[in-house]
Formats: C-alpha cells, sequence, structure tokens
C-alpha cells in the first residue's frame, strides 16, 4: 500500500473449505503462536460444496491450469473435491464452534467471509438480488451462532463483489471491508464503507519457487501491506513456505496487525472515494475486484 518510513503487515487468513478449518486452522493458530503475532481470519460458516468446483475445470482452462500449479489435490484431499456433488456439502466453521472460539481466545479476531463459498464464486453474477440477501442473513446468522456477537468486517469470497453486494452489504454493521486487491485503502462509493485491501500477492499466484522471495522484495521498501493467506494453503502443504515468510518479514522489522488494527489507524478523512473495478490478476482464473 505504497512506501514510507511505517513497517506495517495485517495477515488476512481465508478460510474457504471443511479441511481449511478442521486442519488448516489449527496448524495456522500453532505457527501465529509461535511468532507472536495476531491474524484477522475471514470464515466461511455454511456448506462446503467444493466438488461444484468441476465445472470450472471443463469451462475455463486457466482454473484447470490454477489448480494444476497450485498442486490442488494435496492441498485440498479427494474428499473435499466430492463435496456437493458426490458426497454431501459439510457446514464449514458451524462444523467447529470449539475452534471459533479457540480463534477468539487466542487473540485473533473473527469476520465475515462466507456462507457458502463456491456457489458465490462461481454463480455471484447470475443470481439474484434477494438470492445475495438470503445468503447473507444465512451466513450472519451463523456467524452470530458462532461467536455470539455482530461482524466487524466482511471480505468477499474470491475478491468477487458487485454494486448489489455493496448496497445489501451497506445494510449491515461493518466497520471496514476486505473485498478487493486493490494497492491503497479507499472509501467504496456505494455502500461508504472503508475499504482494506490485499495489496499483497497469494503465495499460490506466484509459486511455490519463487513466492517468498517476490514477497520479501515487496516488503524491503517498507510501507503498509495486506498479505491474503489461505488455511488451505499456509495451514496445509505450504505451511512451511509462509514460516519462512513470517521469518523474513520478522528481519524486515515489520510490525504484524490485524485489519481491524490497521482500520483504527485509517484516517477516514484523507482517504479518497473511488469505485471497484474486475481486472484478472496474474495467477487468478477468474478477475477480482480491485
Amino acid at each position: 500500500m505504497g512506501t514510507g518510513n511505517e513497517r506495517i503487515l495485517g495477515l488476512k487468513v481465508d478460510v474457504d473449505t471443511y479441511v481449511g478449518m478442521k486442519k488448516g486452522v489449527p496448524r495456522l493458530l500453532r505457527t501465529l503462536k509461535d511468532f507472536g503475532v495476531k491474524a484477522t481470519f475471514f470464515l466461511s460458516f455454511g456448506p462446503d460444496s467444493s466438488g461444484r468446483a468441476v465445472v470450472q475445470l471443463v469451462k475455463n482452462p486457466l482454473f484447470l491450469k490454477k489448480m494444476l500449479r497450485t498442486g490442488a489435490g494435496r492441498l485440498y484431499g479427494w474428499k473435499t473435491a466430492l463435496y456437493g456433488t458426490v458426497l454431501p456439502s459439510p457446514m464449514t466453521a458451524l462444523s467447529f464452534p470449539g475452534l471459533v472460539g479457540e480463534i477468539i481466545s487466542e487473540g485473533h479476531e473473527v469476520e465475515f467471509h462466507a456462507w457458502d463459498h463456491r456457489i458465490w464464486q462461481d454463480e455471484l453474477t447470475n443470481r439474484s438480488y434477494p438470492w445475495i440477501e438470503d445468503w447473507f442473513e444465512k451466513g450472519l446468522a451463523a456467524y452470530r451462532k458462532s461467536t455470539g456477537r455482530e461482524p466487524s468486517a466482511f471480505g468477499a469470497p474470491a475478491w468477487l463483489i458487485d454494486e448489489r453486494v455493496l448496497r445489501v452489504a451497506g445494510r449491515y454493521p461493518f466497520r471496514y471491508l476486505s473485498c478487493t486487491r486493490a494497492q491503497k485503502p479507499f472509501i467504496h462509493d456505494i455502500s461508504r464503507f472503508p475499504e482494506i485491501p490485499s495489496d499483497l500477492p497469494c503465495l499460490e499466484e506466484i509459486g511455490v519457487e519463487r513466492g517468498v522471495a517476490e514477497m520479501i522484495e515487496i516488503l524491503e521498501a517498507g510501507g503498509t501491506h495486506v498479505l491474503p493467506a489461505h488455511a488451505e494453503v499456509e495451514g496445509g502443504i505450504w505451511n512451511g513456505r509462509f514460516i519462512e515468510l513470517l521469518k523474513g518479514v520478522r528481519l524486515l522489522d515489520f510490525e504484524v496487525l490485524t485489519l481491524g488494527g490497521i482500520r483504527e489507524r485509517l484516517d477516514l478523512e484523507t482517504l479518497p472515494v473511488r469505485r471497484f473495478r474486475m481486472e484478472l490478476l496474474r495467477g487468478r482464473a477468474v478477475p477480482c475486484a480491485v
């Protein structure tokens, strides 16, 4: 998010799947505890219908390329590839109330990411306005049941939004959104919420060989940045790379904050009011809001 004398890194952890919640989150909690840092966990709460992604394998060559490049079979496991098709969809965070409580008790933030992540990612543009309203209501009811409070933020699945999403989100008492891959914070022109974007690339977008080195290269210039991590990736087979990155962050003397911590330091009066646009980023299969 630009350069400057400050050296601040926000950690944003998206939890998209049942296996990410069950296996990735506990591993990430251990890693973060070892480094003495806190993160913001954006949780999916409802059904994991990841198996429906098989349609994208046929329709979108970029999606197939991404799955092969990231070793999706090892990241997610064979059961995940069948959820919502051959196998029933298990509930994601709703299946692990104790683990949600553990995230909070260890001082991390828990915010709202999704009801059904896969359907949003694949079908949002073809769904109706009432469907979006219902998706939010189901997801936020599950959030309240799991945490006993209202969420402070919404981070859209796959950084996919449209004007309807921002209008529906604007009805809720969010203190900020994290729905884009923009380079700097701004105020959404529709919802008027401050946006704290994920300006750094995902490790899996860069590639396992180059990922950490390229990320450190970016961070050497200083500034305030947000790293988007995934429980299935940094909490899975790429956990060693994540540890390597955190060691580099420590050597660069970065202060690691939650996104809520970054929100507290923003001067909202000076943030520009902007409208998002969609763009296909390097390593992605579909466009993201930027």
